[in-house]
């Protein structure tokens, strides 16, 4: 695959001008090394708060905070210099009205420097989406399967198998789009709901666990890379560096034990011969 070689950095005016082109490449990362690695081939970078289940262990994104947001997306930014940067807002700090959202994204935007955020919600999130970006707040919206509702909705669970679910996610979509959101993550959404909700809204959709006719397409770079050993339906592992580093740590080990690592060309040799260590003489303790 060719990288993305813009001579600029990407804007959300580029991203909402892929609408029904190119397909928008979206993935996650929490860390400068990997942002590095990621920002020559994608678009879009989301500082996730799936960082709460990928590097924190946790079961749920529940628990993650605005400070570890912020605290990642620093990292982030210091490796991406072109594509855009969104960071997801954490569950509890911006639900609770309009006010509290705008005094939540605004402190994640001036102390990362990012370039948007994303909120999970629909219909009763759009007049929050609309009060923000009149406030001059760029918003990605999040509909469909939302991890911060896992315990309300049931657990992690498709959406549009029923009437009365295609009804109303299309309300979320038309909501977030004409609160002015620039984009909608269709998450974990049956694709023929995914396909006409594409193709009715204005803005792009990202899908994960939707359709490959959604505008673009995002995964946790964790998944993809085979890190996890169960991992959705809908991820597709297009490596497997769980076994690679296994692998890896297991010759280190092994060659630690066997004490063939450093090598003579991995030392740094002095004036004086190295003495085996069984052969020093054990100093004593100072008190």
């Amino acid at each position: 695959m060719s990288a993305i070689r813009p001579t600029r950095k990407l804007s959300i005016a580029n991203i909402r001008a892929q609408k029904g082109g190119e397909p928008i490449i979206c993935l996650t990362a929490y860390t400068a090394m990997m942002a590095e690695v990621l920002d020559p081939h994608v678009n879009v970078l989301l500082v996730g708060d799936s960082v709460g289940t990928v590097l924190g262990g946790h079961d749920t994104t529940i628990p993650v905070t605005v400070d570890e947001m912020i605290h990642h997306a620093r990292s982030v930014m210091r490796a991406s210099p072109k594509s855009l940067v969104v960071v997801d807002v954490p569950f509890g700090s911006y639900e609770a009205n309009p006010e509290q959202a705008f005094e939540t994204c605004s402190r994640i935007l001036k102390e990362t420097g990012a370039d948007a955020v994303k909120l999970e919600g629909g219909v009763t999130q759009a007049p929050t989406i609309e009060f923000l970006i009149k406030r001059g707040v760029p918003v990605m919206a999040h509909i469909g399967l939302r991890p911060q509702a896992v315990r309300a909705t049931g657990g992690y669970r498709i959406v549009g198998k029923t009437d009365e679910e295609c009804a109303s996610l299309k309300q979320d979509a038309d909501a977030v789009t004409n609160a002015g959101a620039f984009a909608v993550v269709l998450e974990g959404v049956v694709e023929s709901l995914a396909v006409e909700i594409t193709t009715q809204i204005a803005i792009p959709t990202i899908g994960i666990g939707a359709s490959p006719l959604c505008d673009g397409q995002i995964l946790v770079t964790e998944d993809l890379l085979g890190m996890f050993e169960r991992t959705p339906k809908f991820v597709r592992k297009f490596a497997d560096l769980r076994t690679t580093i296994s692998g890896a740590v297991k010759d280190y080990a092994d060659e630690v034990r066997a004490r063939t690592f450093p090598s003579e060309e991995e030392t740094y040799s002095g004036d004086k011969p190295a003495i085996p260590l069984r052969f020093k003489k054990a100093q004593p303790l100072k008190h």
